[in-house]
């Protein structure tokens, strides 16, 4: 063993925080992530990321800054170490890990390269493909885009591709798979003379919602819960109502949403499967006692709640802003196994690295370890949560221009990137925060009607009740407490002080 605890972090891309079967989903399967929960790991039912778009959330979660401190609020400005921005990936690096980097990126500028951040950032070779008696495949937003049908058609931008067949007698392989297998041949072989920490940020359950067989079929459409729908939009923000437009999903019946969410689901089973592989490979390799395995999503996803599909950036339902959270200390950690309650932020991901690596990352940060509620199942932690995006009047830089260029109109995200590059009044891709405790969720709207929803009364927070007069003093409160949040966390001061005057050696 290592002094320093193996760090791994499985991290899937556009999951849903209640997407899981031990938390009481009734139609999505995730036998392999239940299985460590009961026996070795704690799962946070309410997590929260701190934007829900990956670039600002990933910049967040690898920093414990919020996107605010830094301006991390666009895909197009990501952690620059030339403008003194580190990320946990190097603090790691830089406090002798070994990090291996498998999967995409969407965290620190593709310009400088990955040397600074990673001793291995893997991509396999022709030899791996042969060893592992696969073909590639084109990833899913990619290859022959027939299955979106007409671009007038009501498919056309739903993002629902179906059942992906491989070619006869042969599996789908796609990038996901190859990050897989790549990471447990690292493991196989790894000698363990540094501490590891392995860093895989998937591809799945982002859409396209396609996945192959079995897990295509492995969800009872029966069993799939109802969509949360609108009782009106009028209170509902700009963005919201354009995207609803622009998808023209409007006329879809329940058995086409069951079968879009079902694919869906069946892509968390698949990921599911491949975490049981990733585990099984630390067993194999006498490493999985001596690790802290993380598991947890950038964001989460609409798939069909409200008639929408995908994400936005400036909108915080629980569908979006909560995700799964799944925490296996190292053995020599006490952990009392199971379901925690208590409110979390991603921006705790790193400080709980730091701690249990003991590790002093050298810049000031706001994540709280969440080490103490690994044993201590009523162990109070936050009293809110976080979250944030969008932008101002003529910030054309926070505008997502670079996304949208005319050869991508009829691109899949045209319908959302359209109208956050649009500098109409009241600008739909307004600057917008949200505050939510256990029972209450605030917004925040720079241009647009604030929102306030009861969670108890309304959990798929469809009324919005900012108007209601009987809810006046919760919303003060919360709106007092995002002041208070915006004050505590408006910036970071450099740890390393500058001297007044010069003076020579």
């Amino acid at each position: 063993m290592t002094e320093k605890p193996h760090i791994i972090i499985f991290n899937p891309d556009q999951w849903r925080g209640d997407a899981l079967a031990h938390l009481g989903h009734p139609a999505v399967k995730t036998p392999n992530i239940d299985r460590l929960v009961a026996n070795d790991a704690v799962s946070f039912r309410h997590a929260f990321v701190q934007a829900t778009v990956c670039t600002p959330s990933r910049c967040s979660f690898m920093t414990g800054w919020y996107p605010h401190v830094r301006g991390h609020r666009t895909m197009h400005h990501m952690l620059n170490p030339t403008l003194g921005e580190t990320n946990l990936l190097k603090v790691l690096r830089d406090n002798g890990y070994f990090v291996w980097w498998g999967g995409k990126n969407d965290l620190v500028p593709g310009q400088l390269g990955f040397e600074a951040h990673c001793d291995v950032h893997f991509r396999p070779t022709a030899d791996d493909y042969r060893r592992w008696r696969a073909v590639p495949r084109a990833g899913t937003h990619g290859g022959d885009l027939a299955w979106r049908g007409d671009p007038d058609g009501d498919n056309f931008f739903s993002f629902f591709k179906g059942r992906l067949d491989p070619p006869e007698g042969g599996i789908w392989f796609d990038g996901d798979w190859a990050m897989v297998h790549g990471a447990i041949d690292f493991l196989r072989d790894y000698d363990g003379d540094q501490p590891l920490c392995l860093f895989l940020p998937l591809g799945f359950p982002h859409p396209p919602y396609c996945v192959e067989e079995p897990w295509y079929s492995i969800t009872n459409r029966d069993d799939i819960p109802d969509r949360h729908v609108y009782e009106t939009w009028d209170d509902k923000p700009g963005l919201l109502t354009g995207i609803r437009d622009g998808q023209h999903l409007t006329g879809w019946t329940e058995d086409r949403w069951r079968e879009l969410r079902g694919t869906y689901y069946g892509m968390c089973a698949r990921v599911d499967h491949q975490f049981g592989m990733l585990v099984e490979a630390l067993r194999d390799a006498a490493l999985f006692d001596d690790s802290v395995v993380f598991l947890f999503s950038d964001h989460g996803d609409f798939t069909g709640d409200y008639g929408l599909v995908e994400k936005t950036q400036n909108t915080f339902q629980d569908c979006l802003s909560r995700v799964p959270l799944v925490v296996k200390p190292p053995a020599e950690v006490r952990v009392n196994p199971g379901v925690r309650d208590q409110l979390v932020e991603l921006v705790d991901f790193p400080a709980t690295v730091y701690d249990l690596a003991m590790i002093d990352c050298g810049y000031w940060h706001f994540g709280r370890s969440l080490r103490d509620l690994f044993e201590d199942p009523d162990r109070v932690h936050r009293d809110a949560v976080f979250t944030e995006g969008g932008r101002l009047t003529g910030e054309v830089q926070a505008s997502e221009y670079e996304s949208l260029s005319a050869s991508d109109s009829l691109g899949l995200y045209s319908p959302r990137v359209s109208l956050q590059v649009a500098e109409s009044t009241p600008l739909p891709h307004t600057k917008a925060a949200m505050c939510r405790d256990s029972r209450f969720k605030y917004v925040r709207r720079a241009f647009e009607m604030d929102e306030f929803y009861d969670l108890a009364e309304d959990p798929g927070e469809t009324r919005n009740l900012i108007g209601d007069r009987r809810y006046g003093d919760e919303i003060i409160r919360l709106r007092e407490r995002m002041l208070t949040w915006y004050m505590e966390t408006c910036d970071v001061v450099p740890l390393e002080t500058d001297r007044r005057n010069f003076e020579r050696a």
